[in-house]
């Protein structure tokens, strides 16, 4: 769904955990290959917590083992969990 991988992409962004829009605040589509391994995992999550890990392993492995530590993206992976439960509700965020 292009709208759950923009919402995605935008809160990704928006929350930066690798820093990215410092250097580039002009480009929102900085995020868009990680959100692409992310969203096919989500069915697969129960919890904010299970979406913390899916998206921590995912920057874990799109950079390299220097994502940082989980914590980093707990509040971003409850935006993306209420994203994903509204998707899954059909409604629109």
């Amino acid at each position: 769904n292009s709208a759950l991988f923009a919402s995605v992409s935008a809160l990704l962004f928006e929350a930066d955990p690798m820093r990215i829009a410092c250097t580039n605040k002009t480009n929102p589509e900085e995020y868009e290959p990680e959100v692409g391994t992310i969203l096919p995992r989500l069915p697969d999550a129960a919890s904010p917590q299970d979406v913390a890990a899916i998206v921590h392993e995912e920057f874990c492995h799109w950079f390299d083992g220097v994502a940082g530590p989980i914590e980093r993206y707990t509040a971003v992976a409850e935006k993306i969990w209420a994203a994903w439960c509204n998707f899954q509700n059909g409604t629109p965020k």
